[in-house]
């Protein structure tokens, strides 16, 4: 079985081909879906024929892995969903119709994941009953899980798989939803003529905008520091129109690269360096 970085490196490899071949956001994200669904059946497929070496790798495979595939399988098929029902392309309409979008977010959030014992479980790191939550055939019953329990298939999951799945589509959505809420009227204020710069596009993978965004926080040039990433994020977002998903955990593979971890800075500097040499 691969491991978890090599999964998401595919699926981000994926993700920066599609979103460069693609002419709109509905099309990224129909081909996502599609690849997305067909990689969880490969993996299904996989782990009914081979199974698993020992209980670790069960236990990694539904607490890590799993979960990365199908969070962004539920978050695609959410964003196909929610841009092939938008009434408009703009204006007040187009704002309030991804305010509602954003408000069922909040209200799914409250009433399904935030207020229960496996969400503080999930968040706060710990380890402590894994084997009970990521190994096949221990779901308790008795802890009024949802009806969703009885339609779970039983040789691919576990219950809480598909719980940190929808966590992690959660984080994807609702920074999907900010971007579009906030495009418009951001835009405004931060562009001043939209016309004027629809032609500029980021033309290299998502993957090294995160690392720009990551050297410009972690540097305090932005605002002296006081602003959080999510804003920088947002704003590198409303200007080149690209979704970035989720970047803390594309930051912490970058912490984990083989050789250079600032590959794109490195390239940056080299880059200008060349450039200042055609002037002398």
């Amino acid at each position: 079985m691969k491991s978890l970085n090599s999964i998401i490196s595919e699926i981000h490899i994926k993700e920066d081909k599609v979103s460069r071949e693609t002419s709109d956001l509905i099309d990224e994200a129909s081909q996502m879906t599609l690849y997305l669904q067909e990689l969880l059946h490969s993996a299904r497929q996989y782990i009914l024929k081979e199974g698993f070496k020992n209980q670790a790798e069960e236990i990694e495979f539904f607490r890590d892995i799993k979960p990365q595939i199908l969070g962004r399988l539920i978050y695609y098929n959410k964003v196909f969903r929610i841009e092939t029902i938008c009434p408009v392309t703009d204006g007040k309409m187009y704002q309030k119709f991804f305010m509602s979008q954003f408000q069922e977010l909040k209200q799914e959030f409250k009433e399904y994941i935030c207020g229960s014992h496996f969400y503080r479980y999930y968040r706060s790191g710990r380890n402590d009953r894994d084997e009970e939550y990521f190994i096949r055939g221990k779901i308790n019953y008795r802890d009024g899980l949802s009806s969703y329990v009885f339609e779970i298939d039983y040789q691919f999951s576990t219950y809480y798989d598909s719980k940190i799945a929808r966590i992690i589509a959660n984080e994807l959505i609702y920074n999907y939803l900010i971007t579009k809420i906030n495009s418009d009227e951001s835009a405004g204020s931060l562009l001043q003529s939209p016309e004027a710069t629809k032609d500029i596009f980021w033309t290299d993978s998502k993957n090294a905008l995160i690392e720009l965004i990551y050297a410009l926080y972690a540097s305090g040039v932005i605002s002296h520091g006081k602003i959080g990433i999510r804003k920088i994020t947002l704003v590198f977002q409303i200007l080149f129109q690209i979704p970035l998903g989720d970047i803390h955990h594309s930051f912490h593979r970058m912490k984990d690269r083989a050789g250079t971890r600032t590959s794109f800075l490195d390239h940056l500097k080299l880059s200008l360096e060349q450039y200042m040499d055609k002037g002398l």
